[in-house]
């Protein structure tokens, strides 16, 4: 069955709560980049193209959820949209929910548009979270209480609710499940933006049914934060190339010399035992970028696999440039998650930008390639690739345990068709 989406609903007339993903990077007041109010705009011009009130809720940071911190209020997100709708945006009050945003809620006409504080301000939206520390991992009575509460105060300011935050999927905060499952309740659809039915048709269609061959692309710091995705992409890809350095912990199993890089030490048994499963599917660094004073950005290249004992690895090797880079060339589908190096200093940028590069001229020549977000999505963002690919996600954790093939239950709640 389809999950239901807002086009799929009447929603004149009506009072539409929509969860929105505006976790965005915040310095000094103003915003730094913005792709992810930008990417909402087509479920929020909808809406309101559609003769109703809009409620937004959105979570920003990770404040101390004691109440209302000036630092992390949502007014910058919502004075961004404001730009970008050409029209007003009012935000609402610092407890996030109460007779005052309901009274906002109320003064709305159609087509004006109210965006709720931090859902992070109240206590109440991250409680599930807390639940796993508890013992039963349950929540305890005062947690459900306050959990309870701000699900009843974020119901009461819609008749229907929309989830376009798909950053936040993996998450059962109460604005993701909560207030979706109170708004069914009362007879409500709960129903999910475009950008969220972006995100599960590329995310699924990219590992259900890949055009072939399947190659995917994994990086970043640690090996143990993507096992899971490893693990269940041997059964479906044709290749898995992995750098960054989570690579170092595979190479290290593998009884090559890696210097006093990164290494996941409980973790070699277990990527010995993967290795040994995986074939030839998974491709690791041939050479390496590596330094002796990381802070300096001093750099030079190995003439092999291995790493001298005084050495770090900070980015694959232009021979592993190469290699990568022909695999991708020849993929039907690729998925990427992480980059190949510290490519924040440009010293050690050379890799994630190639294999950027490779994904982008592979879709130039008809592959369908998906950007799993985080790093990765920063990295072809900064290197002005992001428009030669097919999809970029907005959400890192999101995305990540989607291809895990992990339950999603702010998605599974909504209405199926």
């Amino acid at each position: 069955m389809a999950t239901k989406t807002v086009k799929d609903v009447d929603v004149r007339g009506k009072t539409v709560l929509m969860r929105v993903d505006f976790n965005v990077p915040i310095k000094e007041g103003r915003i730094k980049n913005d792709r992810r109010i930008v990417q909402a705009l087509p479920s929020i011009r909808h809406v309101l193209a559609g003769g109703a009130r809009l409620v937004l809720v959105s979570h920003l940071g990770r404040p101390a959820e004691k109440g209302f911190e000036p630092e992390f209020s949502i007014a910058p997100a919502a004075a961004r949209l404001a730009e970008l709708l050409k029209c007003p945006v009012k935000v609402g009050p610092p407890g996030v929910v109460g007779p005052e945003a309901e009274a906002l809620a109320a003064a709305l006409e159609p087509g004006q548009v109210l965006m709720l504080e931090n859902a992070r301000f109240h206590p109440g939206e991250t409680m599930p979270d807390k639940a796993k520390k508890n013992p039963d991992k349950k929540l305890t009575p005062e947690q459900q209480a306050v959990t309870d509460a701000f699900v009843e105060g974020l119901a009461k300011l819609g008749e229907v609710y929309v989830n376009d935050a798909f950053g936040t999927c993996h998450r059962k905060h109460a604005s993701m499940y909560g207030a979706a499952r109170a708004i069914q309740k009362k007879g409500g659809p709960a129903v999910a933006g475009f950008l969220v039915e972006k995100e599960i048709r590329y995310l699924h269609e990219a590992v259900a049914s890949p055009k072939r061959p399947f190659v995917a692309i994994l990086g970043g710091a640690k090996v143990s934060d993507k096992i899971k995705l490893i693990g269940s992409l041997l059964e479906k890809v044709d290749r898995i190339l992995i750098g960054g350095a989570m690579a170092y912990t595979l190479l290290k199993a593998q009884g090559v010399e890696v210097g006093k890089s990164l290494v996941e030490a409980e973790q070699v048994d277990a990527m010995r035992e993967l290795l040994a499963k995986a074939g030839d599917k998974i491709l690791l660094p041939v050479d390496h970028v590596v330094t002796a004073d990381f802070e300096a950005g001093a750099s030079e290249t190995t003439g092999g696999v291995d790493i001298a004992a005084d050495r770090l690895g900070m980015d694959i090797g232009p021979r592993s440039v190469a290699l990568f880079a022909a695999e991708v060339k020849k993929a039907g589908t690729v998925v990427w998650n992480g980059p190949m190096g510290v490519f924040e200093k440009p010293a050690y940028a050379a890799g994630t930008r190639a294999v950027a590069e490779a994904v982008a001229a592979a879709t130039d020549a008809g592959a369908v390639s998906v950007i799993g977000g985080g790093d990765s999505a920063t990295a072809i963002e900064q290197m002005g690739l992001d428009a030669r690919v097919t999809h970029v996600s907005t959400g890192g954790g999101a995305s990540l345990e989607y291809l895990e093939g992990r339950a999603m239950p702010p998605i599974e709640i909504l209405d199926q068709a």
